[in-house]
Parts: structure tokens; sequence; C-alpha cells
């Protein structure tokens, strides 16, 4: 819990403040805790149903049909395998060192995730970036317009499509650097994936776009309340609000 009376800002302690005035302003802060990790719950398992929808329409190939459809060899009739370089070719993204970051409304996208934000977008979203150096094969949706660092590939939006992130979160990218691990591209482009038939690839976008439409504005509330919580703390603690 938040003991207000041992807060250091700006270098000087705060004066010793009442018990029971700890008590309001810490539940007033937790409301806010508790909104922002209800929230993240949610997308959890929203992220959660989506997956689970990719693995069992195209990894157990338990789609929509799928009794009437024959399977040969692993491919569905009408569907086919394509190799990720002919599918959605992947694109370096461009160095942006910490100190050159202007912060702004764009996600700066690394290896890791989002790692800071600038006034400048490289890329228009949505997009997906795959973690190049560092943690290598890491996958993110981009909703909006980003800038993804030299330690990412990204894909092109014209190219993008959420069953394409599914398929890139279970794909085998390796290491190909003992010394400094890495994603080459020519072996990423070399990985094969299943395609499916327009009829079912349009079905799952449309079944998945709502459930990431919905993550797209619980992320986007997490950071409202997360900047009021922030920009109430000191008002609440210099009795500008009182409680």
């Amino acid at each position: 819990m938040l003991n207000l009376s041992e807060k250091i800002v700006g270098g000087l302690p705060l004066p010793i403040i009442a018990l029971g005035l700890q008590s309001r302003i810490v539940g007033i802060l937790s409301a806010y805790d508790d909104l922002i990790e209800n929230n993240r719950r949610r997308i959890r398992l929203l992220e959660e149903a989506a997956r689970l929808l990719y693995r069992e329409w195209f990894v157990h190939l338990r789609f929509p049909g799928h009794e009437h459809v024959a399977v040969v060899d692993g491919v569905p009739e009408g569907w086919e395998r394509k190799t990720l370089g002919e599918v959605a070719p992947l694109n370096y993204g461009k160095g942006l060192r910490q100190n050159d970051r202007i912060p702004g409304p764009f996600a700066v996208y690394g290896s890791s995730g989002i790692v800071g934000t600038h006034v400048k977008a490289l890329v228009s979203g949505p997009t997906i970036i795959v973690g190049r150096k560092g943690n290598v094969g890491s996958v993110y949706w981009s909703p909006d317009d980003c800038y993804p660092i030299d330690t990412v590939y990204f894909i092109e939006t014209s190219q993008c499509s959420f069953y394409l992130y599914y398929v890139l979160q279970n794909l085998a990218f390796i290491s190909t650097d003992v010394a400094v691990p890495g994603l080459n591209r020519d072996y990423a482009h070399s990985r094969v994936m299943l395609v499916p038939d327009m009829m079912h690839f349009r079905l799952f976008e449309s079944t998945v776009a709502p459930l990431h439409g919905q993550i797209k504005v619980l992320r986007k509330q997490n950071a409202t309340l997360a900047s009021a919580r922030d920009l109430l703390l000191p008002r609440l603690m210099n009795g500008e609000i009182s409680v």
C-alpha cells in the first residue's frame, strides 16, 4: 500500500500526513488502480479468446464446415502453403536513439514492445512488429501509426491482417547468431505458413476484429486513467483537492 508519509518528491520528504487522510487518498488512488487492473484482465481474456479461435480453426483445422472439406497432408482443399516472404515481406525498422526521441503521440516499438513515444511516426497503422534483435521473434500488433526502431522488422499495412498476426506468433523463429541473437530476414522469409481460402480468411477477420476493437478501447482507457491518477496524486497531497 502507498505510504504517503514516506513519499519523497523533488528530493524532499513530504510533511507527515494524518493516517485518516492517508487512507482516504489511498482509497481514491486505489480505485484508479483497480479499474486499470480490471481492464488489463479483460484485455488478457479478449486476447486469449482470439488465440484460441485461431488455434481451433487453423492449427486443429476445426474451422466452420471442416466436416465437408478434404484435407491432404495437412492442407484443406482450396487452401495452400506459402512462405512468409511470399505473403508479407519483413521491412527493417529505423534507428532512433533514446536521446533523439521527443515525447509525442506515436508509440516507439523495440523488440520488447513499446519503449517510448515520439512526435513522428515511421509507418502507418495497423502494422505488425517482429523482434529482430534482443527479444527475437516477438510479435506485436499496432493498430495506430508508430515508429519501429532498428531492433525490429515491420509489415506494411496493406499486407497486415489479424490472421497473419496469429500465424507469426506460431512460426518457429530461431536465433541465427550464437554471440548476438538475431532473426535473419532470409531465414524468416523461408518459414512456411498455411494460407486459408478467402471465405475462411474473411470470416476469421470479421470475427476477431471486434475483439481487437475492444482491446484498443480498453488500452486507451487505461492510458487515460493512469494519466488522471498521476495528475491527481500531487494535488491530493498538497491539499489543492480536499478529501
